[in-house]
């Protein structure tokens, strides 16, 4: 009897924002990568993310440590690219007073 090995693509994919995304899902990257560094084992992401397969997260979670410069790298890249539309909204819609102002539509 043969045995046969395969390769299989990686389960991730980049949107049309370039956000890469887990096995077709809205999941991200960024989601798996931070909660397998907090310490979450591969079946407990799938569990807190039920629209994922177990086997994509683990190819994923091996991707991330086969290259973890360049997947680091990328979430740097989010990161900053998360303040910058952080610090563009806050300029755009002051937060300050924001719950008092809903508060007070709230009584009229």
């Amino acid at each position: 009897m043969s045995f046969l090995i395969a390769t299989e693509p990686i389960p991730l994919e980049i949107d049309a924002d370039g956000v890469v995304r887990v096995g077709g899902t809205r999941v991200t990257l960024d989601t798996i990568v931070a909660a397998f560094d907090e310490g979450a084992t591969a079946e407990e992401i799938v569990q807190q993310y039920p629209s994922l397969l177990l086997a994509d997260v683990y190819a994923v979670i091996g991707y991330y440590l086969r290259r973890r410069p360049e997947v680091e790298a990328y979430l740097r890249q989010r990161q900053q690219q998360a303040s910058e539309v952080r610090s563009q909204n806050e300029s755009r819609f002051d937060p300050r007073g924001v719950r008092n102002r809903l508060l007070a539509r709230r009584t009229k």
